[in-house]
């Protein structure tokens, strides 16, 4: 999958200002002791960064977000805009579809463009009436 020229651009201003064009290449994201940064470490960027825009966004405040949250988002936007399985897969780095499918569960919003498509009216059928003779025979047992 091509990677767009807007990343790439922004992935080769940082490799520059950071002097990372080295042989063999290390790390691009790099922890404070220049080693490759961890999970944890990219937990605690991100609750930074969620902790300086709740400055100008007060409603972050109550809002859980996390590196694990914005690989949801993003899965979630994948699916919306049409994207299959095995791109979001890709994308996520998974090693099987099936635990991008946890991803993927589908939201109202989808499930109503999925009805909308199937062209199934939002209209409830009519209520099974049971007849006089059906209605007797089961009060006889």
């Amino acid at each position: 999958m091509p990677v767009s020229a807007d990343l790439a651009q922004a992935l080769q201003a940082l490799i520059a200002e950071h002097d990372l064009n080295h042989d063999p290449p290390g790390p691009i994201f790099r922890g404070g002791h220049g080693e490759r940064m961890t999970r944890f470490g990219v937990t605690h960027v991100v609750r930074r960064a969620v902790a300086a825009a709740t400055a100008t966004q007060p409603g972050l405040a109550c809002k859980v977000v996390s590196p694990h949250v914005l690989r949801h988002t993003l899965a979630m936007a994948l699916l919306q805009s049409g994207v299959d399985l095995l791109t979001i897969q890709a994308w996520l780095g998974h090693a099987q579809v099936a635990t991008t499918h946890r991803y993927a569960a589908a939201d109202v919003e989808m499930m109503r463009r999925g009805l909308d498509h199937a062209a199934i009216s939002g209209k409830q059928p009519a209520r099974f009436k049971a007849k006089d003779a059906v209605l007797q025979l089961l009060e006889s047992l």
